[in-house]
């Protein structure tokens, strides 16, 4: 069974990424001086958001959301999350204060994504138990 909620979630993020994809691969450069962050970082990180975002709609608009690729993206957005403060964290990366702004906002906004989607996943466990 699948829930507005988690339909909602998923389609947001599959937006959000081809939009942050995008915007990452085509202004890595500017984004880069502006941010204070390393330019191929940025270049991969919206590489790989692109297709993300693809796998994602993809799963977002399917009558039924298969509950293993809802959860899986899920794993991939705490990662995602975590991955994004441990550049911070470690020393990974030496932004300025618009880079760190700009990881933490991100990294917020795919967190949240990720709740709505477990929140998502819940309730339509909970609708089959009720079934």
């Amino acid at each position: 069974m699948t829930t507005r909620l988690l339909k909602f979630a998923l389609i947001a993020d599959a937006v959000a990424s081809c939009v942050m994809g995008g915007l990452l691969v085509a202004c890595a450069g500017i984004l880069s001086g502006f941010l204070a962050l390393p330019q191929p970082l940025l270049l991969y990180a919206g590489l790989f958001l692109l297709p993300y975002a693809g796998c994602v709609l993809w799963t977002g608009t399917r009558q039924v959301v298969p509950s293993p690729l809802a959860w899986l993206i899920v794993a991939l957005n705490a990662v995602w999350v975590v991955d994004s403060f441990a550049i911070l964290i470690t020393g990974f990366v030496s932004p300025n204060v618009w880079g760190i702004a700009f990881v933490v906002a991100q990294a917020m906004a795919v967190a949240a994504l990720a709740a709505a989607q477990v929140l998502g996943l819940v309730q339509a466990r909970s609708l089959l138990k009720t079934m």
